[in-house]
């Protein structure tokens, strides 16, 4: 029961503190919805979960029930009606274990504060990749305009923690995507931020099963570019960009700036997101 706590926490240095400590609504205690009553938030930050990873969770669920509730809020304008702000993975796998009522905690919450309590919540799991846990960092930055000292004490997460992550956005997408698969550690991913060839360097960690200790020691063993050196890293606004369009595309996109022009990359995973794609950009085709 310490995570609604440090939840309110992180909300309160979201919102400023004080007045946040104030507005933010006080749960109830837990109750139990029908799970046809329940929906998916709008601000459900989230991607897809690993389909073997929620039949594992609704097996456990089937065994032992739901033993952290959901957090949800009143939608608005559909009485008997509930948006989750926490616990997405939890309602899936509690549909595929049967389960008709689900354990929750209501609070109603306004548009912007359920953004941050998502946001916060979601960040406060354990099983974020080190991409999912950057890109929220992210999110917060921009949508609340934080500093890395305040997200750090909304999060409860050091700052060094904090900067260090957010540097992985920085990597090149078929990297990310390794991470996001779980195929390479944050430990890999520190470790090509400072290689000359990091795409190189990853194929090699995989090929050969590399430990973070090797793939380090290869990363200062390759030959430095001066050129490369003095190539600044991307600033806020590009990030913002490639966040806007990962949401509208939902496909990673990086953007890399060479003096008055540049490049988009759009990563796809199969053929279906590809033609997905193509019908966005060619919809006459």
């Amino acid at each position: 029961m310490k995570k609604p706590a440090r939840l309110g926490m992180g909300l309160s240095a979201l919102m400023g503190d004080a007045p946040a400590a104030q507005s933010a609504p006080q749960a109830g205690p837990p109750r139990s919805l029908p799970i046809v009553s329940i929906e998916p938030g709008p601000f459900q930050p989230r991607m897809e979960p690993d389909r073997q990873a929620l039949q594992e969770l609704a097996a456990s669920i089937a065994e032992h029930g739901i033993l952290q509730p959901l957090l949800v809020r009143p939608k608005p304008g559909a009485a008997g009606r509930y948006q989750i702000i926490g616990g997405e993975r939890r309602w899936r796998a509690a549909q595929i274990a049967k389960l008709h009522d689900v354990p929750v905690v209501i609070r109603d919450f306004d548009d912007r504060m359920a953004m941050a309590a998502g946001l916060v919540e979601n960040l406060q799991r354990e099983d974020l990749n080190a991409i999912e846990e950057a890109e929220g960092f992210a999110r917060l930055i921009d949508q609340f305009g934080l500093n890395q000292e305040s997200l750090a004490r909304a999060v409860g997460k050091s700052r060094s923690h904090i900067a260090n992550t957010l540097r992985l956005l920085n990597l090149p997408p078929t990297i990310r995507e390794h991470l996001r698969a779980g195929r390479l550690s944050a430990g890999h991913a520190r470790a090509l931020l400072g290689a000359e060839e990091p795409e190189k360097l990853a194929t090699q960690i995989l090929t050969r099963g590399l430990s973070v200790r090797q793939a380090e020691a290869m990363a200062a063993a390759q030959p430095k570019n001066p050129e490369a050196r003095r190539t600044n890293p991307k600033d806020s606004d590009t990030l913002a960009l490639e966040r806007q369009l990962l949401e509208r595309l939902g496909l990673h996109v990086a953007i890399k700036h060479f003096g008055k022009g540049g490049q988009v990359t759009i990563s796809y995973n199969d053929l279906d997101q590809l033609d997905g794609l193509i019908r966005l950009l060619m919809p006459e085709a």
